[in-house]
């Protein structure tokens, strides 16, 4: 198994992407660390299941724009599993708005969530890290940060800057042997995308090259990969995985 032994922190693990990559990482030997912001119960769930599968897993709450709260959030998960080794920074907010209604207290929690809050997470873990030599991370972009999002203002704007971010730390983290590479996922069948109209969806649908919306299990598995060894020359590395979605706007 290619993370045995070792603990990871998935954010925004009570549900989608998630979900699927905290139990991927656990069918593979890893103790996890399920972090959610409201959603108590599902993540709680979700610690069963690690749990059914022989490893151990703690629910953890924090909402990453708050640095405080970070800081508790890994202080807590690190003293029920141990150090931080693997995390995926993958809690977000679309928080969809067009251009006429978008206010600043808008803009400012939406990069809060997005961009601040991968950037939170990483600064309470890299300490670990850089004294245990090894670190492995992934931050979820998305291809909204690649093409134009008329209604997506703040959170294109964030995830683009989480790929910037992904790439200009990955030169002074890879002195200490973390490697950071990013995922930018297209249009996935998670229940945040059923909040759209079924129009909506069925133009995604019909847009997508491969004709279908991905999943978050196909997600897990490309999360999977960054964080595991079959990745060991990558870093700074943004992984599209879109269904050729990412040609188009």
């Amino acid at each position: 198994m290619r993370f045995e032994g070792r603990v990871a922190l998935v954010t925004g693990a009570s549900r989608g992407i998630g979900t699927a990559t905290a139990i991927k990482l656990a069918s593979e030997g890893a103790d996890v660390a399920v972090h959610y912001v409201r959603s108590a119960k599902p993540a709680e769930a979700v610690c069963e299941e690690i749990r059914a599968l022989g490893r151990r897993a703690v629910a953890v709450q924090a909402d990453i724009a708050d640095r405080a709260a970070v800081d508790e959030m890994v202080g807590q998960a690190t003293s029920a599993l141990g150090p931080i080794e693997l995390l995926v920074n993958n809690a977000g907010d679309v928080g969809n708005m067009d251009f006429d209604q978008l206010t600043p207290e808008h803009w400012d929690r939406i990069i809060g969530i997005n961009l601040t809050g991968p950037f939170n997470v990483i600064w309470a873990v890299k300490g670990g890290m850089v004294q245990q030599k090894f670190g492995r991370i992934v931050n979820v972009s998305s291809i909204a940060a690649l093409a134009p999002r008329p209604n997506q203002f703040a959170y294109a704007a964030a995830k683009a800057g989480v790929i910037s971010f992904t790439k200009s730390a990955c030169e002074p983290l890879a002195q200490h042997n973390i490697r950071i590479n990013s995922l930018a996922p297209g249009a996935i069948d998670t229940d945040m995308i059923h909040e759209i109209s079924p129009e909506m969806l069925e133009h995604l649908r019909s847009t997508t090259p491969l004709q279908r919306l991905g999943t978050p299990e196909e997600m897990a598995n490309v999360i999977a990969f960054l964080l595991s060894e079959d990745a060991s020359y990558m870093t700074g590395a943004t992984v599209i995985a879109s269904g050729g979605r990412v040609l188009f706007p």
